[in-house]
């Protein structure tokens, strides 16, 4: 089996100043990867900035013989994003890889939960990932090739207590990952999501005596090579911690028809809700247009 390599390549990696983000910058770049280590330096909760958690990534990475630049841009405007890219583009002359791993935290049970609090986790992780990953896309679509990697949640993907914010963002990523994978999928990009489990500065006091079972580093081959040349797989969504690797998918049942263009009535459902649940004969939709073929097979398959 060949070593997967970067060499050439150029990836972007926000909140790549501490945990899982600077893992991935230092194996990307051991690997030959150029690499743009973006990092605000605020607090977990989003609060504050400055340099010096962006550069000491950098520092580790050159001293080790490597290629990196640091970013101090947020992620959470339009700006921001695309100044991560130019910084990508400035530095290396192209990009060809995005992770999106930053994040804050600004937990609170649904009935207390304030506006603000909703809207700074939204601008981080949902909208920070949009406004990084468009102009991103653009550059690879003209290119031919791309991957990108989105840092989702079991918060958003099963849900999580006190966590309404973080949990609607997390899932958001998703279907941004999956859009991507289906507009990209002819420009040789690809695009999957994971959530990780990982003891970081935002999970740690979540965790408790678990947490030193769970170190970044064993999130990161799964996450390294989803990014690589070597990887065609688009779409998809991995749990991942402590040494484990699942994949996570959203299954489509075969489900009741009564008929196209047949009355329904709530009572109709009712008498039919044990075959409408039946998880038995699911498929994994790659698209919508999955979703429509099996709707006009019932159709056809339905006793009118």
């Amino acid at each position: 089996m060949s070593e997967i390599r970067f060499d050439g390549r150029t990836a972007v990696i926000t909140g790549a100043g501490g945990g899982l983000g600077r893992t991935y910058a230092i194996d990307l770049a051991r690997r030959g990867a150029n690499v743009v280590v973006n990092d605000l330096g605020g607090a977990s909760d989003g609060t504050g900035g400055g340099s010096s958690m962006a550069d000491a990534v950098v520092k580790d990475i050159t001293e080790a013989g490597g290629n990196a630049v640091a970013n101090y841009d947020s992620v959470s405007t339009p700006e921001g994003g695309e100044a991560i890219v130019q910084s990508a583009l400035d530095a290396f002359g192209g990009i060809d890889v995005v992770i999106n791993n930053a994040g804050i935290l600004r937990d609170k049970t649904f009935a207390k939960l304030t506006p603000p609090e909703l809207e700074i986790v939204l601008d981080v992780h949902l909208k920070g990932a949009f406004f990084v990953s468009q102009p991103a896309f653009r550059h690879m679509k003209e290119a031919g090739y791309g991957r990108f990697l989105f840092t989702a949640s079991a918060a958003g993907i099963f849900g999580n207590f006190g966590q309404t914010n973080y949990g609607a963002a997390k899932m958001g990523l998703v279907g941004l990952s999956n859009v991507l994978a289906v507009e990209g999928a002819k420009y040789n990009i690809r695009s999957n999501v994971i959530a990780p489990i990982a003891k970081t500065r935002l999970t740690e006091s979540l965790l408790g005596p678990v947490a030193d079972s769970l170190e970044p580093d064993c999130v990161t081959p799964l996450s390294v090579y989803l990014v690589s040349e070597a990887s065609e797989i688009t779409h998809e969504i991995y749990s991942v911690g402590g040494g484990r690797f699942a994949r996570i998918f959203v299954g489509l049942a075969p489900g009741w028809t009564q008929g196209q263009g047949a009355v329904v009535a709530a009572e109709d459902v009712q008498a039919n809700i044990d075959q409408i649940r039946d998880p038995e004969g699911y498929i994994i939709p790659g698209s919508i247009g999955d979703e429509m073929r099996v709707m006009m097979e019932a159709f056809k398959g339905a006793t009118k």
